[in-house]
């Protein structure tokens, strides 16, 4: 996923399956009823994504394949009737959370959905790669091509390059990081949320899995009187995933706005959030990328326990349950550390080219991204500081 999101965008949800119940309900949704306005943002899907994130920890989902599985049933029930009552693709634009982190992900990709040609869209009648055709649906999520400046909202399922009929519609490159940099997010509450959710989400997940997360969740259920865990992980997670990126977020805005004067603060939140998002991006893939370096041919024993359980010796009789790395462990953290850096001096770079843009004197943009900067470097500090920490690897065997 993060490589794919990294080298080409949102070929996760462009391959999605539960894009198969959303076809189908389209068929039926051309003529139903709009999205809720009250709706039309991205909260639900912040929700959604804490909330994923939660239950799985809560209720240990990476050790429960019937639990994994009725949540796929709920994914494919949900993604159906959503996109059935309503017009709009609401499922995939305003709930899922696999989506939400999909679409700031895809900010930072080289690949974009654009026009070959203005002029074509202007002189288009039927506008037909928003509007669809008889034949052919047009963009669930309502984006028309010529006017994207953003991969927010683009599930990449590509509706509106089969329904475009001057075959006018391109998947075309783009200058790396431009997105985060052109002010192309709307300055809502919502989206700068998301994206500061994000990459604090990158923080709390890898917290999840080192030592001292035990040792709060003991001090936290001595303090409460109380060893229900998911009262506990609800306390973590709403510190880490809610609290935590609110405070930070909104109190960077606002010492931004005291130091270089300027918006309110909600302006001033959405300017500089995007920011945040290489190093957070950068976090999820060290984190994603430590996982498989370290369990990577974990694939040999597990195909070969299952086969042998099928009355199948195949690759040698017993399973050797010691394979796993691909890297040794130095490399592994060499790895998560130049992931950490690169994503900081890309953050740094997207966020003095921010300031740069609101500020036509250099010293007042100096003044302004300080409060950002401080940011940023907090949160790649905590970053290499929890990937100094043994890390749990759940489901694995490693002698």
């Amino acid at each position: 996923v993060v490589l794919a999101l990294l080298l080409a965008g949102n070929l996760f949800c462009m391959s999605c399956p539960f894009t198969l119940p959303r076809t189908l309900a389209q068929r039926l949704a051309r003529h139903g009823r709009r999205w809720p306005r009250a709706l039309r943002n991205k909260w639900l899907a912040i929700t959604l994504f804490v909330g994923l994130l939660f239950l799985y920890e809560a209720f240990d989902l990476w050790a429960s394949p019937w639990l994994t599985a009725w949540l796929i049933v709920a994914y494919f029930v949900a993604a159906f009737v959503f996109e059935a009552l309503f017009a709009e693709s609401p499922f995939c634009k305003y709930l899922c959370p696999i989506g939400a982190f999909n679409f700031v992900g895809s900010t930072i990709s080289p690949l974009q959905i654009t026009s070959r040609d203005a002029d074509v869209c202007r002189s288009c009648v039927g506008k037909e790669c928003v509007n669809g055709s008889a034949q052919v649906l047009g963009c669930g999520t309502e984006l028309f091509v010529p006017q994207i400046r953003s991969n927010l909202d683009c599930v990449l399922c590509l509706d509106c390059a089969r329904a475009c009929p001057h075959d006018n519609v391109a998947l075309a490159a783009r200058k790396p990081l431009s997105e985060l940099t052109n002010a192309a997010w709307p300055r809502r509450w919502d989206v700068a949320l998301l994206a500061l959710v994000f990459t604090f989400a990158a923080l709390g997940n890898a917290f999840g899995m080192v030592p001292p997360v035990y040792e709060l969740e003991a001090a936290l259920a001595g303090w409460l009187g109380t060893d229900n865990e998911v009262l506990i992980l609800a306390l973590i997670f709403g510190v880490l995933y809610v609290l935590a990126p609110v405070l930070a977020g909104v109190g960077a805005a606002w010492l931004s706005r005291g130091l270089a004067g300027g918006e309110r603060i909600r302006v001033v939140l959405g300017r500089y959030a995007p920011a945040v998002v290489p190093l957070g991006f950068a976090i999820w893939f060290a984190h994603y990328w430590f996982h498989f370096a370290s369990g990577a041919l974990t694939i040999i024993p597990v195909l070969q326990s299952f086969m042998i359980d099928h009355g199948v010796a195949l690759l040698g009789s017993a399973p050797n349950w010691r394979l796993g790395a691909i890297l040794p462990a130095n490399g592994l953290f060499l790895l998560e550390l130049g992931s950490v850096l690169i994503g900081f001096l890309a953050s740094l770079a997207v966020l003095r080219q921010i300031a740069d843009n609101a500020h036509n004197d250099s010293r007042m943009a100096r003044r302004a991204m300080t409060p950002w900067l401080v940011l940023l470097v907090l949160v790649a500090v905590l970053a290499v500081t929890l990937f100094t920490l043994p890390m749990e690897m759940r489901g694995m065997m490693t002698g």
